[in-house]
């Protein structure tokens, strides 16, 4: 009865809804094909709107990221730090960014290009194809009409050039100023400035009177001209290096005409420069100021200051004090730090760790490329990544970096257009292994297709389908 029952149940049922579910056998099937039954979970990505990246590795996604749509939402603040070893894209990723915010009509970029080879640098060819030419600074071409930049310039406010003159001597004498010498120095740019009216006032002219003070500097502190004179000696040998040392011309003059500060790209190129030696960092402060000051300003523009070889910023104390406050005030007018540094290592136990770990704190992007264990490791601890993270650092392949965008953490694979391709690799790296691996870049680009074997799927932990 009971069969019955259930058989007229099904054949009503049936009448209605249509032929119910019959029940299949099991299949043996691998994984790859059972894949698009038991779909990943993929995190959520982070908007459509802003620049392509590439894609985003495990979900297929493709991955899009500009920090000026994401402040204030997302992100707070607009900053970013890329990190990894020579060979694995940081050069690539860099310049396609560039390269693809500069289709917005209402960005600007500042390049610091520290690296370089046959006489000039990296971007040498970006500049060449927009038709920039890139503000060459050289010491050895300076006094023969190359360009000088003034940290005097009138376009600087005077507290701005008292502020930058003291960073170039600290950075230069390894220490900070005591007051007798930072009198000395602020009694000297005042005189300057207050009785050099037909011209643009130099360091020569600091200099010469910081050697040769006038009796009413010293009458106004109610001290002896010979003690003003003495406090004021070690300051002027530190700035005569600029003045008449290895570093003449670029600073000890008025600023070249013809910088053109409008540009949509403009590009220092540092690569004449020792990057050990302390005339790095001395660059680095003094551009850093004078594009604070003349370059920065309440026009809507959104800019964009990329610094290669950051840690000379980053590693100095006074330097990053000076940049610190360049962040801060550049988030109320559109500025995006990007700093590109090979070892994290290099900065967080330097002698600028505290004043390192406050530029850290400001960037809330944080790209990291390839890294041996080790030091993936202490990235991770540093920036507070998930294990998971800093577990498939060192397994990377070039063109492919974990992305944290203050939280929203992602593997992401760095695509480059044909376009572009010629911009970014140029012949020269084909056939030479260039410091920043460009080589060896190009030669993986068709092995970057596959991608990590295994890894997660989501922004904090892996999902496992």
């Amino acid at each position: 009865m009971l069969d019955l029952l259930t058989a007229l149940t099904e054949a009503f049922t049936s009448f209605l809804f249509g032929k119910v579910e019959t029940t299949r056998l099991p299949v043996r099937t691998s994984t790859g094909q059972a894949q698009a039954v038991y779909l990943p979970t993929a995190a959520p990505g982070l908007g459509d709107s802003g620049v392509i990246i590439g894609r985003e590795v495990y979900s297929g996604k493709g991955y899009i990221y500009d920090p000026f749509q994401l402040y204030g939402q997302q992100l707070p603040a607009p900053h970013w730090l890329v990190l990894g070893e020579s060979g694995n894209g940081k050069s690539a990723l860099e310049k396609t960014y560039v390269l693809r915010q500069l289709r917005f009509r209402d960005r600007q970029v500042v390049v610091l290009d520290a690296q370089g080879e046959d006489g000039v640098g990296e971007w040498n060819l970006i500049a060449q194809q927009l038709g920039i030419t890139p503000i060459r600074l050289d010491p050895m071409t300076a006094r023969e009409g190359g360009i000088r930049l003034n940290p005097l310039d009138p376009s600087i406010t005077t507290t701005g050039q008292l502020a930058l003159l003291r960073t170039i001597i600290e950075v230069a004498m390894g220490r900070g100023l005591d007051e007798r010498s930072g009198f000395a120095l602020k009694v000297a740019h005042s005189y300057v400035n207050e009785t050099i009216l037909d011209r643009q006032p130099v360091l020569t002219d600091i200099v010469e009177q910081l050697r040769h003070p006038e009796a009413e500097s010293a009458e106004t502190m109610n001290v002896d001209i010979d003690d003003v004179r003495a406090w004021g000696l070690d300051v002027a040998l530190v700035l005569d290096r600029l003045v008449d040392g290895d570093l003449r011309g670029m600073f000890d003059g008025p600023t070249s005409a013809g910088i053109d500060l409008d540009a949509p790209l403009i590009i220092f190129d540092l690569s004449h420069i020792d990057r050990n030696s302390i005339a790095m960092p001395i660059l680095m402060a003094i551009v850093g100021v004078w594009l604070e000051h003349t370059w920065i300003r309440p026009d809507r523009k959104k800019r964009i200051f990329l610094v290669e070889e950051a840690w000379h910023i980053i590693n100095s104390p006074f330097v990053a004090q000076l940049f610190q406050r360049l962040l801060k005030f550049g988030r109320r007018l559109g500025l995006s730090f990007v700093a590109v540094v090979h070892h994290l290592s290099d900065v967080v136990d330097g002698a600028a760790a505290r004043e390192a770990a406050a530029i850290l704190k400001m960037a809330s992007t944080r790209t990291v490329y390839a890294q041996k264990a080790d030091e993936a490791r202490a990235t991770g601890r540093v920036l507070g990544l998930p294990r998971w993270a800093v577990e498939i650092i060192p397994t990377l392949t070039p063109g492919i970096a974990v992305w944290d965008v203050n939280g929203n953490v992602q593997v992401v694979k760095h695509l480059v257009t044909e376009a572009e391709r010629p911009l970014v690799y140029t012949d020269r790296a084909m056939t030479e292994d260039g410091e920043d691996g460009t080589a060896r870049e190009l030669a993986a680009a068709a092995a970057r297709e596959a991608g990590p074997a295994d890894g997660p799927r989501g922004s904090s932990e892996p999902t496992v389908a």
